[in-house]
């Protein structure tokens, strides 16, 4: 590992621990393979990740798999009605267990047919009653930690991780008052988006509605840009406005819902958004899975009663798929073509007092987590 990724160099401007006084991140953190190398093992294997709702596992044996970075996950529902996450590998000779999504009786290994039950325990491995010594309670699955917030299944990698409830405090009371029949919402579709950019561009993105006026024209007219604040804490940031000018924007039409409010957005450490629209009641997640130093897999899947997606929660999806993604996407493409540059390797963030909706200081508070995890020390 090349030191020199976290540690200063010369040409750099002052990270500062102030946001008002900080340049922004060196550009090399977004585009060296050593920094995305390093932060698989210093972010992504010690913290907590979406992997899907409780509605896509409701019954005993039903399943889907997942991955963070190389490691494969699958989340089950037991005989016993509780949820499990176990890393998605036989104990046998390394096979892959399941993939995708479905239900079965029983995990069966397509490779040497090794059996285990959804607790995570080896029922069966042919002709091993042959072997000396063999027991089958040292062959069981390795579990993977696993919470459940307000639906959203959340799995960590780290077995001494603190709880996502203690990390996250606060952030289910601000989700309700939002949305406070967010039980009552199960899985209607997931969209996919393949990005030619690092995920932290993406999450500095959606960080920050500077951007918005010039590039997103129709969101401008969905929300109150007066009212549009973000508030950050320790591991996660809000970003809310007040109820629209009208129900008739650009983007979608739609009447008020059991909560009159233009937006809510969240963002949670490390790559993981939760998106609430005004109207009838609906949750999204936005998540960024990084796959190369610039390339990352979006996945956005959408809560609603019942998992229907109404007349106007389709066209919300729609607006959301086809006109707000692409800009973003497009916008942050171009930025990791630039950071290539060398005419470019900071910025400044721009912070007014007032911390407006044109204030960039969450996207400091992101791009500060990342500097403490990598190891990069503040000014």
């Amino acid at each position: 590992m090349d030191a020199a990724v976290i540690e200063k160099r010369k040409n750099d401007a002052p990270f500062c621990a102030d946001p008002a006084t900080s340049f922004t991140m060196p550009a090399r953190f977004y585009t060296s393979s050593e920094s995305y190398d390093l932060e698989k093992e210093a972010i992504f294997y010690k913290t907590w990740h979406y992997a899907g709702h409780v509605s896509q596992v409701i019954e005993f044996g039903s399943y889907f798999t997942t991955s963070i970075h190389e490691q494969n996950i699958f989340v089950a529902r037991g005989r016993d009605g509780e949820l499990r996450a176990f890393y998605n590998v036989c104990a046998h000779r390394g096979h892959e267990l399941l993939e995708g999504a479905g239900k079965r009786n029983v995990i069966t290994c397509p490779y040497h047919a090794w059996a285990f039950d959804f607790d995570g325990s080896l029922v069966a491995a042919r002709n091993s009653e042959n072997v000396a010594g063999f027991n089958k309670c040292d062959f069981s699955l390795k579990p993977v930690r696993l919470e459940v917030f307000c639906g959203m299944i959340m799995i960590n990698l780290d077995p001494d991780a603190v709880t996502f409830a203690q990390q996250f405090d606060g952030l289910e009371d601000q989700i309700r008052q939002y949305m406070p029949s967010v039980d009552q919402l199960s899985f209607a579709q997931r969209d996919t988006f393949d990005v030619a950019s690092n995920w932290k561009i993406l999450v500095d993105n959606f960080l920050e509605c500077y951007h918005c006026a010039p590039a997103h024209k129709d969101f401008v007219d969905l929300v109150d840009m007066n009212s549009y604040r973000t508030i950050t804490h320790k591991r996660y940031s809000s970003q809310c406005a007040g109820a629209p000018r009208t129900t008739n924007s650009k983007a979608y039409s739609f009447e008020p819902g059991e909560v009159d409010f233009g937006y809510a957005g969240f963002f949670v450490w490390p790559n993981f958004t939760i998106w609430i629209y005004p109207g009838e009641p609906n949750l999204s997640v936005l998540q960024m899975n990084p796959k190369e130093p610039a390339r990352t897999i979006e996945y956005q899947d959408w809560f609603t009663p019942g998992g229907v997606l109404t007349p106007q929660l389709k066209e919300a999806a729609e607006y959301q798929k086809d006109v707000l993604q692409p800009e973003d996407i497009g916008l942050c493409e171009s930025v990791q073509r630039g950071l290539h540059s060398k005419g470019y390797n900071q910025g400044r963030f721009i912070v007014d007092h007032g911390k407006t909706e044109l204030s960039e200081h969450a996207v400091h508070h992101f791009q500060s987590m990342v500097m403490d995890a990598l190891g990069a020390a503040l000014e």
